[in-house]
C-alpha cells in the first residue's frame, strides 16, 4: 500500500488571505477511487449536476466566500430538487452572462456549503490525514541584503515533508506526491529544488527511503482530489489556528464550521532530531523562512 498527499496552495498572492499555506491530505491509495466516486455522488447531490459541465470547479473561494454564507442564510434550507433545480439555472445563467435570481443565489450558497461540509465527512470517513505547513502573510520575502540560493528548498517545505516522512515511516509505507500544477517554469525549478534537497543533503536522502522524490503534477479542473485538498486549505487558511503560533485573525462562519474538523483530520505523532523524540503534528506554522528553528 501507498500514501498519496493531495496538495495545493493557498495565499500565495500575498493580498487578502492571513497566511502562505502549502500542504493538503493524505489518502491511501485503496481509498482513492472510493473517495472520488463518493465526492462525484455528492456534488450531484448538492448542485444537481457536475460544476465541471458548466466550466467551473471546487475551489474554497468560491465555495467559502463570504457573500455564499450570506446567501445562503437569506432564505429558508431549500428541499434537495428545488436546490438543485436552481442550482443547475444559475449555473446556465452564467454561462449565458444572465443575472442570477435572489432564489438561484440562495440555492448555490446553501449548496456550496453542504458541500464543503460534505467534503470534510468524506475526509473523515476514508481516514483521510491533514499536513499542510503556514507561514504568516508578509513574511516570506528573503531578509534584505541576504536573499537564500535559488536551489535550496524552502523551510515551509521542509517542515511538511518532515512530518510526512515521520507519518510514512511509522507506516512502514511509501509515499506519493500529487500537486496542482501552477506555471511551468515554476514547477520545473520546485521539482530540482526538490529533487537537490532529496539527492543532495542528509535529511533528504534519510526521508526518500519513504518519499518518493518525483512528485506527480496534475491540472486540478481535472483532478477532482486536488479540488477538495483546495477546499480544505482555504479552510485551514482562515479557519484554523494553533494557540501558541497562530495568531491572525479567522473568519468566525469558517472556524466554527471547519475549525475543530480540521484539528481532528491533521497527523500527530512523534519525531526525532537524532538525540531525542518529541511530539510532532501535521500542521505547522513557520514564521521564520531563513534562520534555523531549535
Amino acid at each position: 500500500m501507498a500514501w498519496l498527499l493531495f496538495m495545493d496552495e493557498s495565499g500565495h498572492s500575498h493580498k487578502e488571505l492571513p497566511y502562505e499555506v502549502r500542504g493538503g491530505y493524505a489518502l491511501a491509495d485503496v481509498e482513492l477511487w472510493p473517495f472520488v466516486q463518493d465526492v462525484l455522488r455528492h456534488e450531484l447531490s448538492c448542485f444537481g449536476a457536475r460544476l465541471a459541465d458548466y466550466k467551473s470547479e471546487l475551489k474554497g473561494m468560491k465555495l467559502l466566500a463570504a457573500d455564499r454564507f450570506e446567501h445562503a442564510a437569506q432564505m429558508p434550507e431549500f428541499e434537495a430538487l428545488r436546490r438543485q433545480h436552481l442550482c443547475r439555472a444559475l449555473l446556465q445563467a452564467g454561462l449565458e452572462k444572465r443575472p442570477p435570481t435572489r432564489e438561484q443565489l440562495t440555492a448555490y450558497g446553501q449548496a456550496s456549503l453542504r458541500m464543503a461540509d460534505g467534503m470534510f465527512d468524506l475526509l473523515e470517513r476514508h481516514k483521510a490525514i491533514v499536513f499542510a505547513s503556514a507561514v504568516p502573510r508578509g513574511t516570506a520575502k528573503p531578509p534584505a541584503g541576504a536573499p537564500p540560493p535559488p536551489d535550496i528548498l524552502r523551510k515551509d517545505h521542509i517542515f511538511l515533508l518532515e512530518r510526512f516522512f515521520y507519518f510514512l515511516e511509522r507506516e512502514r509505507q511509501m509515499g506519493l506526491l500529487v500537486m496542482d500544477e501552477v506555471e511551468k517554469t515554476e514547477d520545473r525549478r520546485f521539482v530540482q529544488r526538490l529533487h537537490d534537497y532529496f539527492v543532495k543533503t542528509g535529511p533528504g536522502r534519510e526521508r526518500s527511503r519513504w518519499i518518493v522524490p518525483s512528485p506527480f503534477f496534475v491540472s486540478s479542473d481535472m483532478a477532482l482530489p486536488v479540488q477538495v485538498a483546495d477546499v480544505m486549505i482555504y479552510a485551514l487558511n482562515w479557519g484554523y489556528r494553533h494557540p501558541a503560533e497562530m495568531t491572525a485573525p479567522t473568519r468566525p462562519e469558517i472556524e466554527n464550521r471547519f475549525g475543530a474538523r480540521i484539528e481532528k483530520l491533521k497527523w500527530k505523532g512523534m519525531g526525532y532530531d537524532g538525540t531525542r523524540t518529541y511530539k510532532s503534528f501535521g500542521i505547522v506554522c513557520v514564521p521564520d523562512l531563513y534562520t534555523s528553528r531549535k
